[in-house]
């Protein structure tokens, strides 16, 4: 016997999360539902996801709009790093991504180390770049200046 159930999350085989799928009752009884990847299809919960699914939607453009808002405020902005630096102007030690997020943090722009992209360490003082990626659909190039530590 089939039955109707909702998908929590997405499943290769199944569907996406929030579809209505058929399957066996046996299948929604011993692996769906004690694993927590369905619900039955009843009215109540079609409902609660329904209501669950416009916050989410509502969180994510929050999201995005925020994102939107600190990557204009990134590419705009020109980050200074100041270092100790040896002859041939080259750093004791590197600037990686830690010290940039480090950087924005004293500038009150939070940030973690994975959203920050640098193609290599900067191991000498002058001008780079690093792409900052703030959301899945938006990312940007920060500019840093990396300067000599009187």
């Amino acid at each position: 016997m089939n039955i109707e159930v909702v998908l929590l999350q997405d499943d290769a085989k199944l569907g996406k999360r929030g579809e209505v799928v058929k399957v066996s009752s046996g299948f929604a009884q011993n692996f769906l539902y004690p694993h927590h990847k369905a619900k039955a299809a009843t009215p109540e919960n079609l409902k609660a996801f329904e209501g669950e699914k416009t916050r989410r939607l509502k969180e994510e453009a929050d999201r995005l709009s925020r994102a939107q808002a600190l990557a204009k405020q990134l590419k705009d902005l020109s980050l200074t790093i100041e270092v100790s630096a040896g002859e041939g102007d080259k750093l004791y030690g590197a600037v990686n991504s830690q010290d940039i997020v480090e950087a924005l943090a004293g500038k009150n722009i939070l940030l973690e180390r994975k959203d920050v992209h640098l193609d290599e360490p900067i191991k000498k003082l002058g001008t780079y770049q690093a792409q900052v990626k703030l959301h899945p659909q938006i990312s940007t190039a920060l500019k840093i200046m990396i300067t000599k530590k009187i």
